[in-house]
């Protein structure tokens, strides 16, 4: 399907006028057709050009597909790629420093994430151009990839053979050593940032810390456990204690999410350290640029979604992509708790999603539909 941007600006300036709306100049910069899929991406040059094709109530873009007969039309500003693109270059400046501290066999999957950053940089606007890259990315323990994306059906039941291959890579994997350790929450930044780690080339180990079911919860466990074993990929759960922070934040004498959260990473730290593992993998969207890459003794920190500027959408695309299962509602069991026993209490958690907000992370549509959740 050949799609050309005047007949489309002329189309839309039709449907507009037929549904009563105001006839103003329609701003295109470019399209993205993916034929295989029938998904029309559009480039507008900024928001308000946005909107226009949009439409009130999405009226516009909605009679737009249909009268393309295609499945589906997303519309992206350009200007709201400035600053991840911007970011990007930042986190590759400060990544190419770095590639040089680190041994041959270290490099590989840095300089695989270089490259991966050079290509997204060219071309920020889709997550599928993210993915077509990864599975090109040649490395020594990504076997599994041809195997898991040549199956349309990426969320199936892994099938006999599959699973004999998985076993053959897991096997492989010890023998290699791993040189990363990724903090798996059983949530899809986590998990994205594990498979983006194992396509880079990191062989990975998932470590998941386990403060309980009321922090972490049996079908978080579910969704790590089952997306370690679709990539072949070793999973160690490591108990802690959290009882303190799980009292003191249902008396309502604090908040438990950043107390929750460094006690998580002082123990995955540890862990990393004790087990000479030089890489430590986070699903953190927040801090890009150079931030998105800390040194903390040896340890290198990756935030690995922030340093591709990765939104919350294009997160949960991926982890749609990879049969990854989506929770509802915000949070753990906890917070839910915190928030029905100390009411003042979500004042907190209802900034930490404003801050997402803020960043880009989250559009304000995704943030308020987090707030207003029934089980906040």
């Amino acid at each position: 399907m050949n799609i050309k941007k005047n007949e489309l600006i002329a189309l839309i300036s039709k449907i507009r006028r037929d549904i009563g709306h105001k006839d103003v100049e329609v701003g295109i910069s470019h399209l993205i057709f993916d034929e295989n899929e029938g998904n029309l991406l559009i480039i507008t040059p900024d928001r308000p050009e946005k909107s226009v094709i949009i439409g009130k109530g999405g009226w516009v873009v909605g009679r737009l597909r249909e009268e393309l007969g295609i499945n589906s039309i997303h519309v992206e500003a350009n200007s709201d790629f400035i600053v991840p693109v911007y970011q990007m270059k930042i986190a590759l400046v400060k990544l190419e420093k770095i590639i040089s501290d680190y041994s041959h066999a270290e490099k590989e999957p840095l300089i695989n994430l270089s490259n991966l950053l050079n290509s997204r940089i060219k071309n920020p606007y889709t997550v599928e151009s993210l993915i077509e890259k990864l599975q090109k990315t040649p490395t020594k323990s990504n076997k599994i990839r041809r195997d898991e994306n040549n199956s349309k059906k990426i969320g199936a039941n892994i099938k006999k053979t599959q699973k004999d291959r998985y076993d053959e890579i897991r096997a492989d994997n010890n023998k290699r050593g791993h040189t990363a350790v990724v903090a798996l929450s059983g949530g899809v930044d986590s998990g994205v940032s594990l498979l983006i780690a194992k396509m880079l080339g990191f062989n990975p180990l998932a470590v998941t810390v386990n403060p309980g079911k009321i922090i972490l919860p049996p079908y978080f466990r579910t969704s790590a456990e089952n997306l370690t074993k679709k990539l072949g990929v070793n999973h160690h759960y490591l108990d802690v204690d959290m009882q303190e922070i799980i009292d003191g934040s249902l008396e309502g004498r604090f908040h438990p999410c950043g107390m929750c959260s460094k006690t998580i990473e002082e123990t995955i730290l540890t862990y990393a350290r004790e087990n000479n593992i030089s890489f430590l993998i986070y699903g953190d969207l927040l801090s890009t640029g150079a931030n998105s890459f800390q040194k903390e003794g040896d340890v290198l920190r990756i935030n690995l979604p922030a340093a591709l500027s990765l939104k919350k959408r294009e997160v949960k695309n991926i982890s749609l992509k990879w049969g990854m299962k989506k929770t509802t509602g915000y949070g753990c069991p906890l917070i839910r708790e915190v928030h029905k026993n100390q009411p003042h209490m979500r004042r907190f958690s209802i900034q930490r999603v404003l801050r997402e907000t803020r960043s880009g992370v989250l559009e304000p549509g995704e943030a308020l539909a987090q707030i207003i959740t029934p089980n906040w």
